[in-house]
């Protein structure tokens, strides 16, 4: 039954509105337990989806891809959306909207859920103005603070712009191609001008829900302005609906000679452009929204060759999930400590919170990607297909930033360590948000340490003649 097909879905839509009933009838006290019925539908959901792994098709008339790519999709989005929302209640427990912000960042995961199994441009915009316009409510969340305002309408202008220009991309394509499907499109001529511009136009407006140039400029104010759960879902779950959009966009047209190099071109320009602008920042959450900036230029690096590399998509895959939890690891931390920002706040963390400061450590360093992290082997897979794939050069480019990188993490750990801390315990959140913080770090440890097997597929292929 096709309807069964998007059963994850369908859970995340009931999910969404079991929350906005139950918040519609419990006193603002009690909104916390609105978090109860989204993460059931989270967890029916990803039940779902795996109960669906083997499936590999297309359906409802050839717009939606129930493949792998949908299947870790979906895995992914599911358990960071779950992650941000054990981060809501302390946080939100004197919002008189608490109760909303489930509803709305669940509709925010289908639409970034959307974007990454969508096989018709049509259902691609449905996916990304889905996601882009429930973002929107969530960067503005905080409405009397003046830089959730500002995040809020910077993502908004923005958006509006990459939006329209998606959709007049799409329009041209369909237009040249005489289809919008991908399965039609994929033996389609795609070599006139007005093609050729559409498809530079989707990757421009793919680019701005993954946070790279040239739509990056939201991310850092998101990071900064939104509410702390809010900032770690919208710099993490649009990101890899939008990253494997690419890839299958990618995947579709590999003979079109201008689309790679331009991949190319818009990683390099976003990892350099994230690195340097982080160096400088004095606000560790908007650090953090640089640095995201930065991871998106490294997941173009797979998008670029793709088809190219036979290990380009697990590599994409895996350093998505292993940017998601240390991204989210990062945020839960900062949550914990009450949305202690400045970098001065840090001073001194490893004896006054000792648990928060490791974990903060851990999430920086998978993001540099050291051994053993899980970081480590995402980022090693990506260097690898991407020489691969002929772009020795992206890797080379890529490996100068991830050493730049170092310098504006160790500006946040130097301190945590060795200087002295400005007050004597810093007072935190709830327990969740500690729990949450810890179980992310522990995850980046034990996902690292047991990523045996990818890490030995990349060594074979590293040592191949």
């Amino acid at each position: 039954m096709p309807v069964a097909d998007v059963g994850p879905e369908i859970a995340l839509i009931a999910g969404a509105i079991a929350a906005l009933l139950l918040a519609m009838a419990l006193p603002q006290r009690l909104l916390g337990w609105c978090l109860v019925p989204a993460l059931a539908a989270l967890a029916a959901a990803l039940l779902w989806a795996l109960a669906q792994a083997s499936e590999a098709r297309l359906t409802f008339s050839g717009a939606w891809a129930l493949d792998g790519v949908t299947l870790w999709a979906r895995g992914m989005i599911v358990a960071a959306t779950a992650l941000c929302l054990i981060l809501s209640p302390g946080w939100f427990a004197r919002d008189r909207r608490h109760g909303e912000f489930y509803t709305i960042t669940l509709f925010s995961a289908l639409g970034a859920v959307g974007m990454a199994g969508a096989a018709d441009l049509m259902q691609l915009v449905m996916a990304v103005l889905l996601s882009s316009v429930t973002g929107y409510v969530l960067a503005a969340w905080h409405r009397d603070w003046a830089l959730s305002v500002e995040a809020g309408m910077k993502y908004f202008l923005i958006g509006a712009l990459a939006n329209a220009l998606l959709v007049i991309g799409v329009i041209l394509v369909m237009g040249m191609a005489g289809s919008s499907d991908y399965a039609t499109l994929k033996g389609a001529d795609v070599s006139s001008p007005l093609a050729l511009i559409g498809l530079a136009l989707i990757v421009c407006g793919l680019a701005f829900k993954l946070g790279a140039l040239p739509g990056h400029a939201w991310m850092p104010d998101v990071a900064e302005g939104a509410p702390v759960p809010a900032a770690a879902f919208l710099t993490v779950a649009p990101k890899i609906g939008a990253a494997l959009a690419l890839y299958r966009l990618a995947h579709l047209f590999p003979e079109v000679e201008m689309l790679r190099p331009l991949i190319a071109a818009l990683s390099v320009m976003t990892m350099t452009l994230g690195n340097l602008a982080a160096l400088w920042q004095e606000d560790v959450r908007r650090l953090v929204g640089w640095s995201s900036v930065s991871q998106s230029g490294y997941a173009l690096m797979a998008v670029a060759v793709a088809d190219l590399a036979p290990r380009a998509l697990p590599s994409l895959l895996w350093f998505l999930a292993a940017y998601a939890l240390a991204n989210i690891t990062a945020f839960a931390v900062i949550a914990h400590l009450r949305g202690r920002t400045a970098l001065h706040d840090y001073r001194g963390l490893a004896r006054t919170r000792p648990g928060m400061a490791a974990a903060l450590i851990v999430a920086f360093l998978s993001l540099v990607g050291i051994p053993p992290l899980i970081g480590f082997t995402g980022k090693l897979g990506l260097f690898i297909a991407t020489i691969d794939g002929g772009y020795a050069w992206l890797a080379l480019a890529a490996v100068l930033n991830t050493v730049a990188s170092l310098f504006y993490y160790a500006r946040v750990i130097g301190p945590m360590y060795f200087a002295a801390p400005q007050e004597a315990r810093p007072e935190t959140l709830t327990l969740s948000s500690g729990v949450a913080a810890m179980f992310c770090a522990a995850a980046l440890i034990g996902l690292g340490i047991f990523s045996g097997p990818f890490l030995g597929d990349a060594v074979d292929v590293m040592l191949r003649p």
